[in-house]
C-alpha cells in the first residue's frame, strides 16, 4: 500500500466504495434539524443586523459575522442538496438546495452541474478550468505573454481572490449563464435571477434600499470570502496531488489533491464539517454530518497528515504547480531568469 496514500492507488474505487457506503444514506431528522439551526439563525442575526444600524456601522458588522457563518452553513446545506447527500428525494433536495443557496445570489441548478464537474476533473492538470481556482504549471507561466502573466498575478492575489473575486462572482457573474450552457443551467440562472429581483425588492420596500445594501452586502461579503477561502484550502495545499490524465487517480485525488483541513470545533460547525474534504471526494453522497463519522470509523483516513488552521495561511504564497518537483510553488520560487521576463 502506497504510504503517502491511504488506500494508495492500488486500492480501488470499488474498495473504498464498499466501506463508506454504510454512511451515504442521509438521515431526514438530521437534514431537517440542520436546516433549522442554520437558517432560522441567519434570518435572526439579519434582524439584528439591521436594527443595530441605528447604534452604529461596527455594531452591525459584529452581527453580521455569525449571520454570514450561517449563510455558510447554509450553503453547505444546498451543496449537499446538489451532490443527493441530503434528501433522498429529488424534490426535496432541489427546494431547499435553491433556498438555502438563495441569500448567496447562487444559482442552484447552474451551479450544481458546474460542481460536478469539479468533482470529476479535481487534480487532473489536463481537464482544469470549471469549478476549480485557476493554477497555471510553472512551464505554462514560463512560456505566457507578459500581459497573461500579470492578469494571473492580479486573480492571484489575496487582496482580488478573497476581496474583490467573492462579490464579482456571487453578484455579477453568476447572474449570466456560461457559453454553451443547457437549457436547464439557463432556466436556473433566469428562475435564480427573477426570485432575487423580487427578494431583493421586497426587502428594499421593507428595510429601505441603503440598509438592504448595507447589511446584506455585508453578510455576503463575510460568507463569500470565507466561502472562497474554504474552497481554496481544500485543493491549494503542500504536498497536494496534481497529474495528468493517462496517469489521474480518482482515490489519489480524493485522499491527496483534497486537504483534511482541522479547524477549531466552531468552526468545524459552521463550515458544515467540510474540512473533511479527502472523504466528501472519496463519495460526494456522504451528508455533512456523517463525514466526521467517517473519519473516526476508517483508520487508514485517520492517517491523512491534516491542514491546521495555522498551516493554511502559508497556502496563499502558493501560485504555480511545479510539475517537475510535483508541488506547488510561489512566484518567489520561479528561476531568476524566469522572473527577470515580468520585470
Amino acid at each position: 500500500m502506497d504510504s503517502k496514500s491511504p488506500g494508495g492507488p492500488t486500492a480501488d474505487l470499488r474498495t473504498w466504495k464498499e466501506r463508506i457506503a454504510p454512511y451515504e444514506t442521509p438521515s431526514r431528522p438530521r437534514s431537517i434539524w440542520q436546516i433549522v439551526n442554520s437558517c432560522v439563525p441567519f434570518v435572526a442575526f439579519w434582524w439584528l443586523a439591521w436594527r443595530l444600524l441605528d447604534v452604529g456601522y461596527w455594531a452591525t458588522f459584529l452581527a453580521a459575522i455569525p449571520a454570514a457563518g450561517f449563510l455558510v452553513r447554509m450553503f453547505i446545506i444546498s451543496h449537499d442538496c446538489g451532490h443527493g447527500a441530503f434528501f433522498r428525494s429529488r424534490r426535496a433536495a432541489a427546494f431547499w438546495g435553491t433556498l438555502c443557496a438563495l441569500p448567496s445570489f447562487i444559482p442552484y441548478h447552474a451551479w450544481r452541474r458546474e460542481h460536478a464537474v469539479h468533482h470529476a476533473t479535481s487534480g487532473n492538470l489536463d481537464r482544469r478550468g470549471i469549478g476549480d481556482i485557476a493554477t497555471m504549471t510553472v512551464e505554462e507561466y514560463r512560456n505566457a505573454s507578459r500581459w497573461t502573466r500579470l492578469k494571473y498575478r492580479l486573480y492571484r492575489h489575496p487582496l482580488v481572490m478573497l476581496g474583490i473575486g467573492p462579490l464579482y462572482t456571487f453578484v455579477v457573474s453568476y447572474r449570466f449563464w456560461p457559453k454553451g450552457a443547457s437549457a436547464r443551467v439557463r432556466r436556473s440562472v433566469i428562475v435564480t435571477n427573477v426570485l432575487l429581483a423580487a427578494g431583493v425588492t421586497g426587502m428594499s420596500m421593507l428595510v429601505g434600499w441603503k440598509d438592504f445594501l448595507v447589511v446584506h452586502g455585508t453578510i455576503l461579503a463575510i460568507s463569500g470570502t470565507t466561502g472562497v477561502w474554504l474552497f481554496y484550502v481544500q485543493h491549494q495545499f503542500e504536498d497536494v496531488y496534481w497529474e495528468r490524465g493517462e496517469n489521474w487517480d480518482y482515490v489519489r485525488q480524493s485522499i491527496e489533491g483534497s486537504s483534511f483541513y482541522r479547524l477549531p470545533r466552531i468552526l468545524q460547525w459552521f463550515s458544515g464539517n467540510i474540512g473533511f474534504h479527502h472523504i466528501h471526494h472519496l463519495s460526494s453522497r456522504i451528508p455533512n454530518y456523517y463525514l466526521e463519522k467517517v473519519q473516526k470509523a476508517i483508520p487508514e483516513l485517520q492517517r491523512v497528515k491534516p491542514v491546521t488552521l495555522r498551516a493554511s495561511l502559508r497556502s496563499l504564497r502558493f501560485r504555480l504547480f511545479d510539475e517537475r518537483r510535483r508541488r506547488l510553488v510561489g512566484f518567489d520560487e520561479v528561476p531568476e531568469r524566469e522572473r527577470r521576463d515580468d520585470d
